[in-house]
C-alpha cells in the first residue's frame, strides 16, 4: 500500500459526502489512480470508523462478487465484503416491506441467503461446515445495492472502497431449520411488477451460501475482525441485480420460505 493516510481519509470523506448528499463521484480508480485492494479496504475501514464515531451501529456484513460471471467481468478471483448498518435495515411486517426509493443512490436489488451467527468464528481455516455449526438460523435476504460511483463505472477497488456497493437490506423470518436443508439447491425467484424478472439457485454464491460465509469469516480474520453471535451475514447474490425506481414492486420467493414483497415508495 503506497497511498498516504491523508489520501485514504480524503477519499473516505468524499464517499461519505456522496452517500449523504446523493451526489455520485467519479471512480477512484480514475480520479485518484487507486488500484490496490489493500488501499481500497483501508478506505472502506476509514469510512466505517467515521460512521461508528457518529453513533451508527454495525449489525453484520455483506458479501459481494460471489458470482463467477461478475468476477470475470471485473477480472477478480475472489469476492469482497462490506458492512451492514442498523440505519439501513428495513424490517418486514406480514411478509411486506415498503422502502423509500430516495434513500439510495443508483439502486438495484437482488436476493440472497442470510445467516444469523450464533457462535463466534475465530479459528483459522474456517470451513462451510463450521459456519453451519455456528449458525443459529437462516432467512431470505434481500439487498438493495447502491453505488456512490457515477454511472456504476466500477472496478474492484471502487466497489470495495464504496462499502462493497451496499445500500440497505431486509430479511424474511429467521428459520432455525433452514440451515439443515440443502442451501445450494434452494430456488429463488423475483417477480418485478408482476412479471418474472430473475431466478437463481443458492449454489450461485460460491457454490454454496455457507462457502461464501466461510470465505468472509476467514477474510475478516485477516483484518483482526471475527463473526460473533448476533451478527447477520447476507451471503451474496443468487439472482441477478434488477434496477429499482420509485413505484416498483418486487415479490421474492425462496424454497420453503414465505414470500416477501418489497415496494419502493
Amino acid at each position: 500500500m503506497n497511498t498516504s493516510s491523508s489520501s485514504i481519509e480524503t477519499i473516505a470523506q468524499r464517499l461519505d459526502t456522496a452517500w449523504r448528499t446523493h451526489t455520485p463521484i467519479p471512480p477512484i480508480t480514475e480520479s485518484d489512480s487507486i488500484t490496490d485492494v489493500g488501499t481500497a479496504y483501508a478506505i472502506q475501514t476509514h469510512w466505517t470508523n467515521m460512521r461508528l464515531e457518529r453513533g451508527e451501529k454495525i449489525v453484520g456484513r455483506k458479501i459481494g462478487l460471489t458470482s463467477k460471471a461478475i468476477q470475470q467481468q471485473l477480472g477478480v478471483g475472489e469476492p469482497d465484503y462490506g458492512t451492514l448498518w442498523q440505519s439501513s435495515f428495513y424490517p418486514a411486517k406480514n411478509s411486506k416491506v415498503a422502502i423509500p426509493a430516495r434513500d439510495f443512490l443508483q439502486p438495484r436489488i437482488e436476493g440472497e441467503v442470510a445467516f444469523l451467527i450464533g457462535k463466534s468464528l475465530r479459528q483459522s481455516g474456517i470451513t462451510p461446515e463450521q459456519v453451519l455449526d455456528a449458525t443459529e438460523a437462516c432467512a431470505m435476504g434481500i439487498e438493495i445495492v447502491a453505488s456512490r460511483i457515477a454511472d456504476w463505472r466500477i472496478k474492484l477497488v471502487d466497489t470495495i472502497a464504496d462499502n462493497a456497493s451496499y445500500g440497505g437490506f431486509t430479511l424474511g423470518a429467521w428459520d432455525t431449520q433452514m440451515k439443515d436443508t440443502a442451501l445450494g439447491a434452494l430456488v429463488m425467484t423475483i417477480h418485478h411488477n408482476g412479471e418474472l424478472a430473475a431466478e437463481g439457485l443458492g449454489a450461485a454464491a460460491l457454490g454454496h451460501p455457507a462457502a461464501s460465509t466461510a470465505w468472509l469469516a476467514n477474510k475478516l480474520l485477516e483484518f483482526g475482525v471475527s463473526l460473533e453471535p448476533g451478527d447477520i451475514v447476507i451471503s451474496g447474490g443468487i439472482t441477478k441485480m434488477l434496477p429499482v425506481k420509485a413505484g416498483d414492486e418486487f415479490r421474492f420467493t425462496l424454497t420453503g420460505q414465505p414470500d416477501l414483497t418489497v415496494t419502493f415508495s
